[in-house]
């Protein structure tokens, strides 16, 4: 098992038809099959985009607490969570009883107002809650979004190819995604104190997540049969991981890897990880290539959405709030 995260450098492109898309869908396949993780260079990303969605989301952090409570969670997902108002109750790695010690702003898919969906009030389909006292925070936000999105669609295309499937195969799953950038404020953690973490150990729910983090570290990452490693911040990467959806996906060919942060920086500390998943109603199976005689396909399919919510329920204090 690797003792460390590889990197791949896309060479600043997302055409997947070239050589250099063939050999990065090579790496990654590696890379998610072993450990899970990949640091992500020569994306395309701008570094003045993502630096003013940092700037955003400190200045949403440094504001009043009535401020920031004025934009409560809701029932769609979107919005505010408090310190301490998370606990990772189903993680498969670790026994939690305490609230991770992190605040964030939840932003999810941006939908339009005449949204048939949103107007019906599926689950999870709501408009986003954003700061207006904050008048350049969602023009920053959309604007990473769409880039980082952007870098994420063509990450799900490497991958079907590293699958040996068309690089579009799997397009269709995300006409319309699902998809979260978390926006969090890590407070500074004493040297020492028991259990109590950032973000207790887990894996994520779904398909990819791309994490920019600052400079502060604190990620940790646990491979397969091995103990904790550190995830040092690499300038102008992402850290890309497997999601437990994606591995469900593959038949546990790729590894949904369990991670935890430890704010041990003596400050503050901040990233944005964005998570691109699927339709709500798309239907996860064994995707054809990940199965053989040998290898009969270990899940039973399900929906996205139905999967989801389950989890979402038991995580969120809100959501059991809700539901009692």
């Amino acid at each position: 098992m690797p003792n460390s995260i590889p990197l791949v450098d896309l060479g600043g492109n997302l055409d997947p038809s070239t050589p250099a898309a063939k050999t990065s869908a090579l790496q990654l396949h590696e890379a998610l099959s072993t450990i899970g993780f990949a640091y992500i260079s020569g994306h395309t990303v701008r570094r003045a985009t993502r630096d003013a969605a940092f700037a955003a989301s400190r200045e949403f952090h440094a504001s009043t607490l009535e401020q920031k409570r004025s934009l409560a969670i809701n029932a769609f997902h979107r919005g505010y969570m408090g310190m301490a108002t998370s606990t990772i109750v189903t993680s498969s790695v670790a026994k939690v009883t305490r609230p991770n010690m992190s605040e964030s702003l939840m932003l999810m898919h941006e939908l339009p107002p005449d949204d048939p969906d949103l107007l019906a009030g599926l689950p999870m389909q709501g408009p986003n809650q954003w700061p207006g006292w904050l008048p350049g925070f969602k023009p920053a936000m959309t604007a990473y979004v769409s880039e980082v999105d952007a870098l994420g669609r063509y990450i799900v295309r490497l991958i079907a190819m590293s699958l040996g499937l068309e690089a579009h195969a799997l397009d269709h799953h995300f006409e319309r995604p699902t998809t979260f950038l978390r926006a969090l404020h890590y407070p500074p953690q004493p040297p020492v104190e028991d259990d109590q973490m950032g973000s207790a150990p887990h894996t994520d729910y779904g398909i990819i997540t791309l994490l920019a983090q600052d400079d502060s570290g604190g990620l940790q990452v646990r491979p397969r049969g091995g103990d904790w490693i550190e995830a040092p911040p690499i300038p102008d990467t992402y850290v890309l991981n497997v999601g437990d959806m994606l591995a469900r996906w593959t038949n546990d060919r790729f590894v949904s890897t369990p991670h935890r942060v430890i704010n041990r920086s003596g400050g503050e500390r901040y990233s944005l990880p964005y998570f691109l998943d699927p339709g709500m109603d798309a239907l996860i199976e064994c995707l054809p290539t990940c199965t053989d005689a040998r290898h009969p396909p270990r899940y039973e399919p399900v929906t996205y959405g139905e999967y989801l919510l389950e989890r979402l329920d038991k995580n969120y204090a809100y959501r059991k709030q809700a539901n009692a």
